[in-house]
């Protein structure tokens, strides 16, 4: 008698792209994009659903493990579980657009996200990949293995902007501080890492860049233009 063939490897991807293809879930999921926590009803408030039909959705993306979650006293509050799902979330909206990228940017209610947003808790969008070009340009980051280091050039000319790097590490060439990430929007590199998300950090705590309430969008404010012209030459057009 011949015994049963075994059954087939069947890739993980299936049952998580089946969790990721919920429209409910998916905006979620690109909510939390940003990289920030948020609760349960911000995140309902952002699928458009109720309370209770969100809590049996993020239940399904936790056990997906696509998000963490920490309980804060009597709240929830839910992430990304970490940057390989930023960046997986990144590369299917790019694939989901390679047609109708071009048209879909070019719409009036999505200028604010193209300049800046931001993206796992770093800067993205024509200003993201603008700050990237600009230090390489400058020579204020240098390759090291599938990274950048930042070059001794580069921690004196942030330190004298404003920007504290102290506590990274700056000389290791295993301890890399920025990696190239692809742009949804411009479909160009900007930065993510370490470096990028300090960067950014500073400057929503410094005033120099806001987020726009409930979305991923920042602009840059009055006291922003001041601080960031010498490096971000688009801001001196705003």
């Amino acid at each position: 008698m011949t015994s049963p063939s075994p059954a087939p490897f069947e890739p993980r991807l299936a049952s998580v792209a089946a969790v990721i293809a919920d429209a409910t879930r998916a905006r979620m999921l690109s909510y939390l994009l940003a990289g920030d926590y948020a609760s349960a009803g911000e995140l309902a408030r952002a699928a458009s659903v109720s309370p209770a039909t969100a809590s049996g959705h993020l239940g399904k993306l936790m056990a997906a493990e696509l998000l963490v979650c920490e309980q804060r006293g009597r709240y929830r509050y839910y992430k990304l579980a970490d940057d390989e799902v930023a960046h997986a979330l990144e590369a299917l909206a790019l694939m989901a657009e390679r047609r109708t990228h071009t048209a879909a940017w070019a719409n009036p209610t999505r200028q604010r996200l193209r300049f800046a947003r931001c993206c796992y808790g770093h800067l993205a969008g024509q200003l993201g990949v603008e700050l990237f070009s600009q230090l390489l340009s400058k020579e204020w980051l240098s390759p090291a293995g599938d990274g950048y280091l930042l070059t001794a050039q580069g921690k004196a000319g942030l330190d004298a902007m404003g920007f504290v790097v102290d506590g990274m590490d700056t000389s290791s060439a295993s301890a890399r501080l920025a990696y190239r990430c692809l742009d949804w929007s411009e479909r160009r590199d900007h930065m993510a890492g370490k470096l990028p998300k300090a960067l950014l950090a500073h400057c929503l705590q410094h005033g120099w860049l806001r987020r726009h309430e409930g979305e991923r969008a920042l602009e840059v404010t009055p006291l922003g233009r001041k601080h960031l012209a010498g490096l971000l030459p688009s801001v001196n057009a705003l």
